[in-house]
């Protein structure tokens, strides 16, 4: 009585029924706009970084993740630092932590260079 029969349309099929590259050109943007607008620029940063720390001397003052501003007093290996915090009071910590270098000391002359040699001078004997 008040029941209406419904009737299912038959399936379309587009050209052939295979497979359509134009739906993938939406994810494919996608995926071009989210690698130039986090991935690359998140790659660049840890590159800067990794340079930074490996940059690092003895008398740079940096700054650690937990926010501790202290001079580099030793470079024991390459994943481990001591750093000054106060007078005599020295902590070893990760080279990882450390955020920032505050200022950089300047590197110590080269031996082999003509303007650190002290040159000889030739005496002359006067007859």
């Amino acid at each position: 009585m008040f029941i209406t029969q419904v009737y299912a349309d038959a399936p379309t099929v587009s050209h052939g029924g295979g497979f359509d590259i134009m739906s993938l050109l939406p994810l494919a943007l996608i995926f071009v706009v989210f690698y130039f607008l986090i991935l690359r620029p998140q790659q660049k940063k840890m590159k800067q970084h990794q340079q930074m720390l490996s940059g690092l001397r003895r008398g740079d003052k940096v700054v650690t993740s937990g926010g501790i501003i202290g001079t580099i007093s030793k470079l024991t290996s390459d994943r481990e630092v001591q750093v000054e915090i106060a007078e005599e009071v020295r902590v070893r910590i990760m080279r990882s932590t450390i955020t920032e270098v505050l200022s950089k000391t300047d590197p110590v002359a080269n031996n082999d260079s003509d303007t650190a040699k002290p040159k000889k001078i030739k005496k002359v004997e006067n007859e």
